[in-house]
């Protein structure tokens, strides 16, 4: 089964820019680190293509479309010669490669997905394919290269907005497949499902939202294990006691 972007030239072209823009993210972040022009374009293809490996890896899909899709591989290798000239530059366009990036989180999540259900997987082994798709790259570079994970680092909803979009687009697969509605349909409607990931991944960053955090709380309902510990230590004192309060002595000599 073909997947429904991937019929769509436009959108063809907004994922290799996608992975250009994605190439030079980690090809920024190796020069932040200070890193030599091998291990800068490496960081840029495993951005760019090491969640699309995993995914393959996984669904037995060999060899891997990053290693052999020649048009994605040179679009990485010139992202990292296009970054290693320019990285001052690039640097201050931030809001541009924010938006790039979103819309490149929303491409490989759906198309993730897609192509997990293609090879029949189930609805939610495709969900996490499709999140390994848009998220493990950056995930990689950034164990690679001695970072803390984007995901965990960046407070704003990143992973969420890639969950959503993964199941939405199990819906309309699994609504497709039915034969609710046609392969034209299905684009639209993951062509609706990129612009919501989208949205969501800018308002977060745009109005600084975030996921709450561990629920704050001033009583505890549980004993404390130290006074409990010292409880139990007072009760086995007090065996040791004789019924006139002194400590019993076996070695005192025997009355005669």
């Amino acid at each position: 089964m073909q997947v429904a972007l991937e019929n769509n030239i436009v959108f063809v072209v907004i994922e290799y820019f996608a992975i250009l823009c994605w190439g030079l993210s980690g090809g920024l972040a190796a020069i932040r680190k200070g890193y030599d022009i091998f291990t800068i374009m490496l960081c840029g293809w495993l951005t760019a293509l090491g969640g699309g490996l995993v995914r393959d890896v996984m669904l037995g899909a060999l060899p891997p479309v990053g290693i052999t899709d020649k048009g994605f591989v040179l679009t990485t290798l010139f992202s990292g010669i296009i970054v290693v000239v320019a990285h001052p530059e690039i640097t201050k366009l931030k809001w541009t490669m924010t938006v790039i990036d979103a819309l490149g989180l929303g491409l490989f999540a759906v198309n993730g997905t897609a192509k997990a259900l293609a090879y029949g997987s189930s609805s939610m082994t495709a969900v996490f394919l499709g999140m390994f798709t848009a998220l493990a790259g950056g995930l990689i570079r950034d164990i690679f290269i001695g970072d803390v994970p984007m995901i965990i680092r960046d407070k704003h909803l990143y992973a969420v907005p890639s969950f959503i979009g993964c199941i939405l687009t199990v819906l309309v697969w699994r609504g497709a497949r039915y034969g609710w509605f046609d392969m034209r349909s299905e684009m639209l409607l993951d062509v609706l499902i990129v612009i919501i990931v989208v949205a969501l991944r800018l308002f977060s960053v745009g109005f600084n939202v975030t996921l709450p955090g561990a629920v704050e709380r001033h009583r505890v309902y549980l004993p404390s294990e130290k006074r409990h510990i010292q409880q139990s230590a007072g009760r086995d004192h007090a065996n040791t006691m004789d019924d006139g309060g002194t400590p019993q002595d076996d070695s005192r000599p025997p009355q005669g």
